[in-house]
């Protein structure tokens, strides 16, 4: 009937499943995965690109990403998020470094905290070391990318796995006038033949066995994600050249007894020595959000500046 129906619904299949409060990281994950798998099965139908329901939104993302479609069916929870995302990719985000917003496209990770986008702002402002290539490896919404081409980069290469990040980038470029960025959809260094000065890296920052989607890969990582990507950066990366990766200690908040990937890289294979380490306490969370916040205060954000010792 009502679209306001399936909200409501919604509302009452997660207090049914979440009756109690939850401040066990586990646990909390695990809710959320039952809440999702149950949500998943309420179907909402669409028509030439609407919504067949009373009072629901109009959602331009059902024609932008569906256009050859004129009927098919569509899990509530991926309503609702289409509908948030519209709003965010409309409107844009501002990010401090960059003279424009910008316009995260559906399914694609966007920040929604930036200390380690200031921390890394911050190390391309003031540091000596000066170079004309990079790589932005997972570049997501182009965030690093931008911000290397304003720092007076001549090439980047920027790749990532989730298509729709493609798709956004390549918009976002061309609308904001970038002349130095060419992007490549494909795991890690997509079979470039290319050696670049820098290489910059904002990996997931929590393990994972399995995925159930492309944003669920840009947070948790399998664990051959760092062993694939330090190898092929050892290829990639020129002699004298810099290795970023965008880490935080939220792998030792929550999962006490997992390895932290890049000092197991440093000790175990010594491809890589450690140049610097700059760190910075993550600002506290909002006090509306849900979620349990206490490993939000003991957060730290990292960034590693290693240089290659063994050189391809």
């Amino acid at each position: 009937d009502y679209y306001s129906s399936g909200l409501k619904l919604m509302a009452a299949l997660k207090n049914a499943i979440k009756n109690t409060e939850i401040s066990d990281f586990a646990a909390s994950r695990q809710a959320r995965k039952e809440y999702r798998n149950l949500s998943h099965r309420v179907l909402l139908e669409v028509e030439n690109h609407s919504l067949i329901v009373k009072k629901g939104p109009d959602i331009p993302w059902l024609k932008k990403l569906f256009p050859g479609l004129t009927y098919f069916a569509i899990s509530f929870p991926d309503i609702q998020a289409l509908n948030s995302s519209w709003q965010i990719y409309s409107k844009g985000m501002s990010i401090s470094g960059l003279n424009h917003n910008i316009h995260p496209y559906y399914g694609v990770y966007y920040p929604t905290r930036f200390d380690h986008i200031e921390l890394f702002s911050n190390w391309l402002e003031s540091n000596n070391f000066s170079a004309k290539t990079a790589y932005d490896i997972g570049c997501g919404s182009g965030i690093l990318s931008f911000l290397l081409e304003k720092a007076g980069l001549e090439k980047v290469w920027a790749t990532d796995i989730n298509p729709n990040a493609i798709l956004g980038l390549n918009e976002s470029i061309a609308k904001q006038g970038y002349k130095n960025i060419d992007v490549y959809h494909g795991n890690l260094f997509v079979n470039i033949g290319q050696k670049a000065e820098l290489i910059v890296f904002n990996p997931p920052w929590l393990p994972e066995q399995s995925h159930n989607n492309l944003i669920d890969r840009a947070v948790y990582y399998p664990e051959e994600l760092f062993p694939e990507f330090f190898s092929e950066a050892l290829h990639h990366l020129t002699k004298n050249g810099r290795l970023i990766i965008l880490f935080s200690n939220l792998l030792s908040q929550t999962h006490p007894d997992a390895t932290h990937p890049i000092k197991k890289e440093l000790i175990d294979n010594k491809r890589f020595e450690k140049l610097n380490l700059f760190t910075k306490k993550v600002l506290k969370g909002s006090a509306k959000t849900k979620r349990n916040t206490t490993k939000r205060a003991e957060e730290i954000v990292e960034l590693w500046e290693l240089k290659p010792v063994k050189h391809d």
